[in-house]
């Protein structure tokens, strides 16, 4: 159901009044509509008559307007004047360039990078701005409620004009209720743009224009999804909403298949051939698309040669081609929870690409002699063909580490003894012994390297991911946590060496001054000190703190918090509260390390095949590897901010599908009652999320009924104001569901009990 009732029989001028100029009324927002015409002509000075004409004022009473209000804007030193009856905005430090964040409430915050405090703008002073739009806003002087209130006057740059909604028609004109919360005014839709969509069909509407004097925005209907509820038309809902694509064009699958896919000896004889080295790929037990692979083998001096093998796509999708272009829209693959939307078509991506055992595959390597401890004696990288042996899952790489391990811990030192005899899983997952004996050893340094890494300051999220058992028609019937295991981390320390070491090679010089060479670099910045500060009082409640005064004391105390909440209730909120606190990984060719992985170099190298950024540090490599010079900055740069922003949306896209299904689920259980724990507090009501199975929900302050409760900032809580009961984040309810809303991925909980 829409969270909005259909409006039956509601005349056009209830939404948007007349759009004529009335001139015997007040003109609504009359100061930032004069603010707005002088700030697009900050270098002219106009008068009144200028300033009417720009807005299209012609009559007598009109003008009185301006003239008064353009008195009270000078007496306010929000405009000067510059000669006898000519005025031009002042644009000082009351103006200033932001993005909005809108709230669900009509109401948004401007977030200015020259500003320490962020902008409260209410519902009337939104210009109708939307959230993430650019744009200049008036600040005041005053201060309401400790908030700095301001008012946009110009929009510079909408977000987006694409919305997914459900179509409400009257006789000659419909509304689209956007599913976006964000969204806060329906969208009015001719009859000649509604495009063959029926009443209650969810669609894809684009906002054409918004009339100055109007509630709503106009749109026309460019896309019918289906029905609301509908699995597949919710799955397609969310990839539109963040303008991600599902399908691929005819002409780039027709593209694809006409690769040429056998490996000649002209090519083989280009590259180092591995085909003999003993070569395997773990990977998530519902993988196609296998990016990396490990060879394994011991030298005759004892020491360790790893190679990181990775599937060469840039031989295939090569630059100038659909393919190509394809790629660079989609920047990545986007992982909804019931089907992968890929960056490359099947044929690419399952097939040619992809690592498969038992098959020769064209790769890019990073090739690493370790000794013992792990220390790198040489290091090689290049264009190489390899032949997996072996396909292991992540549980079966697991099974043998557990079942074949010994480990003592003494001296801080990690030992462990490897059996002459090793013994095989219960079942065949086409290991032998010498498989067995590579994971283990390699289990091994990469335990070490994971202690180094974490020695020289590097953070622990280790986060539990929320998956589901899906039946034959993709209904979730279950709920379960993925942890990070040896199995991962084992892959996951060999993908970092190799993204570290790729960077180092191309960024560092030999004499390890930073090179000139344009590079594609991941980078994290150093946490923001007052989001530290913020996550210290929230932590505090529950007896945890951290340290800010260096960086040393910040990561070992952020790295003994998740530590400490391993296990307990708390443990998911404290661990996304501390993501939030840390700054974004981007991807940029401007080096400034990576403050998360405590990395002074690091890229993004062992994923082609799902990820663009991975595609550029491949040619790069190969051009410097062949003496190539330095190559063009700005338009790297140019990739790279397009990268970073579709990592964004297709983030934003997964966990909408994470959401969508725990709603799915929870609404076969409206009458079982949960234990969870309040994650959030707000001025309309508390956030909870059920232990067992971390679906989140909201139980909204008027459905609390033992009492009258408010909202305190400061302890965040809710204090019922005749008993004195209060609800904080961390405490322990008991809930039932109360409503379930598909449409809008949310759940409205009862409070059963304290």
């Amino acid at each position: 159901m829409s969270r909005r009732k259909k409006k039956k029989g509601v005349s056009k001028s209830k939404y948007f009044g007349n759009n004529k100029k009335k001139t015997k009324n007040e003109i609504k927002h009359l100061a930032r509509k004069i603010a707005k015409v002088l700030s697009q002509n900050a270098k002219q000075s106009l008068n009144y008559k200028q300033i009417a004409s720009q807005l299209e004022i012609t009559d007598a009473d009109g003008r009185n307007q301006i003239t008064k209000k353009l008195a009270e804007l000078l007496l306010d030193k929000q405009i000067k004047e510059i000669d006898r009856g000519k005025f031009q905005i002042i644009t000082d430090n009351k103006y200033h360039i932001g993005r909005v964040d809108a709230t669900a409430r009509g109401n948004a915050y401007v977030i200015c990078d020259d500003l320490e405090q962020d902008i409260y703008i209410p519902s009337r002073n939104m210009n109708h701005a939307l959230h993430n739009d650019t744009v200049k806003v008036y600040v005041y002087n005053r201060i309401k409620n400790k908030k700095t209130e301001g008012d946009i006057v110009e929009i510079l740059e909408r977000s987006k004009t694409d919305f997914v909604g459900v179509l409400q028609m009257n006789k000659n004109f419909g509304f689209v209720v956007p599913d976006d919360n964000k969204m806060y005014s329906d969208i009015f839709v001719p009859m000649k743009h509604i495009n063959g969509a029926n009443d209650g069909d969810k669609v894809l509407i684009t906002m054409t224009d918004w009339p100055e004097n109007s509630k709503n925005p106009f749109g026309k209907i460019t896309e019918v999804l289906g029905k609301p509820g509908d699995h597949d038309t919710e799955m397609h809902s969310i990839l539109v909403e963040y303008n991600l694509p599902y399908k691929f064009p005819k002409e780039v699958e027709k593209d694809a298949e006409k690769l040429p896919i056998k490996i000649t000896e002209k090519e083989i004889a280009k590259r180092r051939d591995f085909r003999e080295v003993l070569t395997f790929t773990i990977d998530p037990k519902t993988a196609k698309d296998f990016d990396d692979a490990l060879s394994f083998q011991i030298l005759e001096n004892g020491n360790y040669e790893i190679g990181i093998h990775i599937a060469d796509v840039s031989h295939y999708v090569q630059e100038d081609t659909i393919l190509e272009d394809e790629a660079y829209h989609r920047a990545t693959s986007v992982y909804l929870v019931d089907r992968v939307v890929p960056m490359l078509p099947e044929v690419l991506s399952n097939n040619v690409c992809s690592l498969r055992p038992h098959e020769e595959k064209l790769t890019f390597s990073a090739v690493f002699e370790l000794d013992k401890k792990a220390h790198i004696v040489n290091q090689w990288f290049g264009r190489t063909v390899i032949y997996s042996d072996a396909r292991f899952a992540y549980e079966e790489a697991q099974v043998i580490i557990e079942k074949n391990s010994n480990f003592s811990t003494q001296n801080s030192k990690l030992k462990r003894t490897i059996p002459a005899e090793i013994s095989l899983t219960d079942k065949e997952y086409d290991t032998t012994p010498e498989l067995a004996k590579a994971i283990l050893e390699m289990d091994i340094l990469a335990k070490i390297l994971r202690k180094k890494r974490m020695d020289t300051g590097a953070l622990s999220f280790d986060r539990t991911e929320v998956r589901f058992h899906l039946d034959e028609n993709a209904n979730p019937i279950g709920v379960y946590t993925k942890e990070s295991k040896d199995a991962n981390k084992l892959i996951e320390e060999f993908m970092l060496l190799a993204n570290r070491k790729v960077a180092e090679f191309i960024g560092k010089n030999k004499n390890g001054t930073p090179s000139k060479k344009t590079f594609v670099y991941r980078i994290h910045d150093e946490p923001d000190i007052s989001k530290l500060e913020d996550l210290q009082r929230i932590i505090h409640k529950f007896g945890y703190q951290i340290q800010t005064d260096s960086r040393k004391h910040t990561t070992q105390s952020i790295n003994k918090l998740l530590a400490d909440v391993k296990g307990k209730a708390e443990q998911n909120m404290v661990e996304t509260l501390s993501i939030r606190s840390m700054s974004k990984a981007v991807y940029t060719t401007e080096n400034i390390g990576h403050y998360g992985l405590a990395f002074d170099y690091y890229s993004h190298f062992t994923s082609p095949i799902r990820r663009y950024p991975d595609v550029m540090t491949h040619r790069l490599l190969q051009h410097y590897l062949d003496g190539g010079k330095s190559a063009n900055k700005e338009v790297y740069e140019e990739k790279c901010k397009h990268a970073s922003e579709r990592e964004y949306m297709a983030t934003k896209a997964e966990r909408d599908s994470i959401k969508y299904m725990q709603v799915k689920y929870m609404q076969d259980h409206n009458n079982d009652v949960f234990k969870g724990v309040i994650t959030g507090v707000t001025d309309w009501g508390i956030y909870v999320e059920i232990i067992e199975n971390k679906c989140e929900g909201m139980v909204r302050i008027g459905d609390i009924q033992d009492d009258f409760y408010t909202f305190d900032e400061k302890k965040f809580s809710v204090v019922g104001q005749a008993t004195g009961n209060e609800f904080t984040l961390g405490y322990e309810v008991m809930v039932k569901v109360k409503k379930t809303d598909l449409e809008r991925k949310h759940l409205d909980f009862w409070l059963v009990d304290a």
